[in-house]
């Protein structure tokens, strides 16, 4: 018997009715559930378990909330290497395999098999203070550094495989996988990418030069960011735009490709093309 795992953001409107909703439909095609503590706490119910304990536990994990919502969800799972549905309250998502309107066709589509799974590459992040690793992060969207306090542009050099690739002038630089392209990335100025291919992008935001633009590298580089100027203050580091960490002059981040991978769950009918003609309203001549 197929057993789901659901996640919701309480803090979501609608995720109460959409969870009781989930829990029904899930019910009617035979299907047991089980609920993370937050989400039980949300219905004010006993039997709550770790997200963390989902990787033994079920089979599918359900997450009912947005793209912002997937993001957080991916820390508190931790090694979960099963299919991970979303389900937006409200719109589809870039994320997110289906609306709340359509929990029922969720439903059988699980219990029947009629899915497939697109393999998302997760960025696995260091920061090194005095020459030691000081804190790690995983991401699925993008890292950011960038200007912390001050109003002005920062400097920030990167390196490839040890190599210099720039010294920026910018708001910030942003290291990005295929999921994140249509994130951040896109927002300041970089390219679309699919899913599926084996690169990173790395983007200035609102550089001084025109001739900074975005580029493309394949996911075996290792890209290092760091501070490029002693007398340019703090900066600020963040992760899937949650995760922030403040990032001194002699401080470095070094972002790879993680071993860890996310496998978005996608009903038969839906896919990244999809996504992208009715999120960017692309409507054609």
């Amino acid at each position: 018997m197929l057993t789901v795992g659901i996640l919701a953001n309480p803090q979501k409107a609608g995720a109460l009715q959409a969870l009781l909703a989930l829990r029904t439909a899930l019910e009617a095609r035979g299907c047991r559930w089980v609920m993370d503590l937050q989400t039980a706490a949300m219905v004010g119910e006993a039997g709550g378990i770790p997200a963390l304990e989902f990787a033994h536990r079920v089979d599918v994990a359900a997450v009912l909330g947005g793209d912002g919502t997937m993001l957080d969800v991916l820390s508190r799972l931790g090694d979960f290497d099963k299919p991970v549905a979303g389900i937006n309250i409200g719109r589809l998502g870039f994320l997110t395999s289906c609306t709340d309107s359509e929990l029922d066709t969720f439903a059988a589509a699980i219990t029947e098999g009629r899915y497939t799974t697109s393999v998302r590459s997760l960025l696995a992040v260091t920061i090194f203070r005095a020459g030691k690793a000081d804190a790690s992060f995983v991401a699925l969207n993008e890292v950011t550094l960038a200007r912390g306090e001050t109003g002005r542009l920062v400097s920030v050099s990167a390196t490839v495989n040890g190599e210099l690739l720039n010294h920026y002038r910018a708001d910030g630089l942003i290291v990005a996988t295929p999921t994140g392209s249509t994130a951040y990335s896109l927002s300041a100025g970089g390219p679309l990418i699919e899913p599926s291919a084996a690169v990173f992008v790395i983007t200035p935001i609102c550089p001084h030069s025109l001739s900074q633009r975005s580029l493309i590298l394949s996911d075996d580089s290792v890209v290092e960011v760091a501070p490029d100027a002693a007398d340019g203050g703090p900066m600020l580091f963040t992760v899937d735009g949650r995760d922030t960490t403040r990032i001194d002059p002699g401080d470095r981040i070094e972002v790879r490709k993680s071993a860890k991978s996310m496998r978005l769950l996608l009903l038969e009918d839906r896919s990244f093309y999809q996504a992208l003609r009715q999120k960017l309203r692309w409507q054609g001549l």
